[in-house]
């Protein structure tokens, strides 16, 4: 395959090209979806290269290998993989290198990764602390060195830029491009072949960074490709998280469009399609030394991409497909409801669950449908329920189907495309495991990203239980920022402030709150505090709390609720770090919001079940894994916080009585 390099420099003088950025899905059905979808945008939006991305310490190395090599020898894209080199044992990263070039990858995008935890690097398996000898990586340009001398020019490689300054907690104190220009230049010098930039919002900033790059005095710059990252803007809780964990800016007007529809996915997708159209087509208004790119986050979604690169021009032209030796016109292919019926497994408007740390996105579009059926060709296990052949999806097998009609699909035309783009409106974690989206919000991942420093200014240095109780009380009432599992959210949600007294109570009692709401019995959407969707709608929510709870303690609680059993009113998910899981009913799926709207089927955007739940709770051990190593190793909460993350367990227990407020704590004993 060839290079990114080879490729921009093959184009057409004045040419535009696009580049498509994914994660590997937490999960089995997530990953089927995702192959699918990654067919369709191949199709339909004909990128010059795709990027693979690559977890905090190298967590999702294999993962990320396994979609390389899907994107690279299956659907035949050029591939880039992205590879991190801080946090992570040197000889996985050797082993990585070995197996991209195995794979016949050429492109790496080296970046450093999350700030070291002092002296501590963790290893793929997060268990082992590396010796000194395998701990030479600290910065980029360490890696970009390590690649060049030991493949010389067999890997095209990247490096990251950051149009408005980068910042890890502030250091450096002012966030200044300027002062990065140096470091970006030493990374060229040391062999890096392109630049790709981090999201960004403010276009002006952005264009203000390109021209300090081009008229660099040194020269550095002055032909290197660079490409402009930019993420089209999924919900607006997701704009508030990343432009926190991102330090990028939003100019005022902008957030003045977003801030009017807020409460409304669809309409916030709407506002950004025409905001990044108009950010891209203001950078293409500008000289440029060559062919001029855009690189697209898309948290493994497609419909908004697809409605932005059709309406820049951003897609190349295709060469009209053969059948035969018929010529088939571009035209014949249209997609229109009813001529092609596609099976599903799930009504429409059933799920796209909840989010993060008592920041719970209920605001999912109340026209999105949550199909969870992969179109698959070949034979499959007999026993999976949620594949259907392509002659049932209503695909042609001998032929593919043609670049319009993909990328109709990937815009949600039709039934096929209400199919495709089910999961429109993802909410991270605790979203529809079978998604390809499914615990992602912003391409940031679960792990910690704070600095040692920062870690010991939020939440000193706990050493017992009774700190943890005391912090995580705190928190909900509102004097401690954030906590590991909330990052980058803007503290609790202002309907807690109906719960907080329970809340306080339950972490009084070693029973640590990580997500909650309150029962609602009616609501109007238009409500300040409890309303989503469109106006004129109702909405309702039944009450829940999740939590960690030590062994012991787990222990009892257990048997209160199973003394509760089916008709008690009460459903409830449990895991511990070793795999253990209990369950009222593991084939529940229990929806905790629902709207209805005038017009519209009843809309269910938040549900609870097993696989998300057992997904993100093994995420959420691994908190505690990562927090422990912002601090000194072999120290006193070093060595508490990593034997709570394998010794506690987590809980997520639902009150179905939606009309009792207080019935689930009633049950829980804080009333």
């Amino acid at each position: 395959m060839e290079k990114i390099t080879d490729k921009i420099a093959a184009l057409q003088p004045g040419s535009v090209y696009v580049s498509l950025e994914f994660f590997p899905p937490k999960t089995s059905m997530g990953s089927a979806n995702l192959q699918a979808r990654l067919e369709r945008m191949s199709r339909g939006l004909r990128p010059l290269f795709v990027n693979v991305t690559w977890g905090a310490g190298g967590s999702t190395a294999s993962k990320s290998l396994e979609l390389a090599e899907i994107c690279q020898r299956q659907l035949g894209l050029t591939t880039c993989l992205h590879m991190t080199c801080t946090n992570m044992n040197r000889q996985l990263i050797d082993d990585a290198l070995v197996e991209a070039k195995a794979l016949g990858i050429r492109n790496i995008l080296a970046l450093r990764g999350d700030p070291p935890r002092n002296d501590d690097y963790s290893s793929f398996d997060l268990r082992q602390v590396p010796e000194p000898a395998e701990m030479d990586f600290k910065w980029a340009i360490d890696l970009v060195k390590h690649i060049r001398k030991e493949y010389g020019d067999y890997f095209c490689i990247g490096v990251a830029a950051y149009p408005e300054g980068h910042a890890d907690q502030n250091i450096p104190p002012i966030q200044d491009p300027v002062i990065d220009i140096p470091y970006l230049a030493e990374k060229v010098k040391a062999g890096a072949d392109f630049i790709m930039t981090q999201l960004f919002f403010d276009v002006e900033k952005y264009l203000r960074f390109e021209d300090l790059l081009r008229s660099d005095p040194s020269g550095t710059f002055s032909s290197i490709p660079i490409i402009p990252g930019l993420m089209p803007i999924q919900s607006y809780q997701i704009l508030k998280r990343t432009t926190k964990l991102s330090h990028a800016s939003v100019p005022a007007t902008v957030e003045q469009r977003l801030n009017s529809v807020k409460n409304d996915d669809q309409a916030v997708k709407e506002v950004s399609i025409e905001i990044v159209a108009g950010m891209i087509q203001k950078i293409r208004s500008r000289p440029s030394p060559g062919p001029r790119g855009f690189h697209f986050y898309t948290l493994n979604l497609e419909k908004a991409v697809a409605f932005i690169l059709e309406r820049c021009n951003l897609i190349p032209p295709p060469s009209p497909p053969l059948l035969g030796d018929k010529l088939i016109s571009l035209n014949d292919c249209a997609v229109e409801d009813g001529i092609m019926p596609v099976s599903t497994s799930l009504p429409e408007n059933s799920v796209t669950p909840l989010i993060g740390n008592l920041v719970i996105n209920r605001r999912a579009s109340s026209s999105s449908s949550a199909h969870n059926t992969v179109i698959a060709s070949g034979i499959l296990r007999p026993e999976s329920p949620h594949h259907i052949s392509e002659q049932d999806a209503g695909h042609l097998t001998s032929v593919p189907p043609l670049r319009s009609t993909t990328l109709a699909i990937s815009e949600g035309e039709g039934s096929l495309g209400r199919e495709a783009t089910w999961d429109d409106y993802p909410n991270g974690r605790w979203g529809d495991a079978r998604s390809p989206a499914y615990g992602e919000i912003d391409g940031y991942g679960p792990a910690l990203h704070v600095s040692s420093t920062r870690a010991a200014q939020l939440w000193g240095s706990p050493k017992s239980d009774a700190d943890i109780s005391t912090l995580f009380a705190n928190y909900v009432r509102g004097t401690v920022e954030e906590l590991p599992w909330s990052e980058g959210e803007d503290g609790m949600r202002e309907e807690s402030t109906a719960i907080t007294q329970e809340l306080v109570k339950l972490n009084e009692k070693g029973f640590w709150t990580v997500a909650s709401q309150p029962a609602i019995n009616c609501a109007a959407s238009s409500d300040s505090v409890f309303g989503w969707g469109p106006d004129g709608g109702f909405v309702f929510q039944k009450a829940f709390v999740e939590f960690f709870a030590a062994a012991e303690k787990a222990t009892t609680l257990l048997d209160l609720l199973r003394r509760q059993g089916k008709g008690g009113g009460v459903s409830y998910f449990a895991a511990s770090p070793d795999g253990s899981f209990e369950t009222s009913d593991p084939k529940a799926i229990n929806a905790v919001t629902w709207g209805v709207f005038p017009g519209k089927e009843i809309v269910t955007p938040t549900i609870i079940e097993a696989v998300s739940f057992r997904a993100w709770a093994e995420e959420a051990f691994v908190k505690w894994e990562d927090w422990s190593r912002c601090y000194p190793s072999g120290g006193e909460a070093a060595k508490y916080l990593k034997a709570n993350g394998r010794g506690v367990w987590l809980f997520n227990v639902v009150c179905h009585d939606y009309v009792d407020k207080q019935r689930l704590w009633e049950v829980l004993g804080v009333a």
